[in-house]
């Protein structure tokens, strides 16, 4: 197997590079079961989101991550976009999104809890990468219609064309590699 190694503000990791179809293989970044790494990331991401009120992330990769950014804010919740309607969230609220790991558009959910907890206040959207900026795009149609005002956007990694994109704030880039 073929890997990317990259810093990640003093943290030295090794990405496996997969192919996702149509010529292009991705740096794969996965935070599920890496303590150290996430709360090293969560850490250096709460510094580039200070001053929001609440956190944003969607499930799945973003939970760990926004975790700790809440924590590291001194916040008590933090919001997470489900990829699934959950039982408890049918008075919620929805948006839908393409993204460059899914061959399909997907639906972001939110609670009606954690869209109160967005309306009137500065939100920080927090996530893994960002590539195409489809998910974001479904984040911030949420905030939208949770009444909140996006406050920061901020990614461990930017890939591709992404690390290009003015509005959003990431602490590495990684290619997008043609085959």
């Amino acid at each position: 197997m073929e890997y990317y190694t990259i810093d990640i503000c003093g943290y030295e990791t090794k990405l496996p590079i997969l192919s996702i179809g149509g010529g292009i293989k991705i740096c794969f970044f996965n935070l599920h079961g890496a303590a150290a790494l996430t709360e090293h990331c969560g850490k250096e991401i709460a510094k580039l989101v200070r001053g929001a009120d609440v956190v944003l992330t969607a499930e799945s990769k973003g939970l760990q991550l926004a975790h700790v950014v809440a924590r590291e804010l001194g916040e008590e919740f933090y919001c997470v976009a489900r990829k699934s309607k959950k039982l408890y969230m049918q008075d919620g609220i929805s948006a839908s999104v393409k993204s460059i790991t899914t061959s399909e558009e997907q639906t972001l959910y939110l609670s009606a809890h954690d869209a109160a907890l967005i309306k009137g206040r500065k939100v920080a959207i927090v996530d893994d990468v960002i590539s195409t900026g489809g998910s974001l795009s479904g984040l911030e149609k949420l905030v939208e219609e949770a009444g909140g005002e996006v406050f920061v956007k901020a990614f461990v990694l930017a890939e591709g064309e992404a690390a290009e994109r003015p509005d959003v704030r990431y602490l590495q880039k990684i290619p997008i590699i043609k085959e």
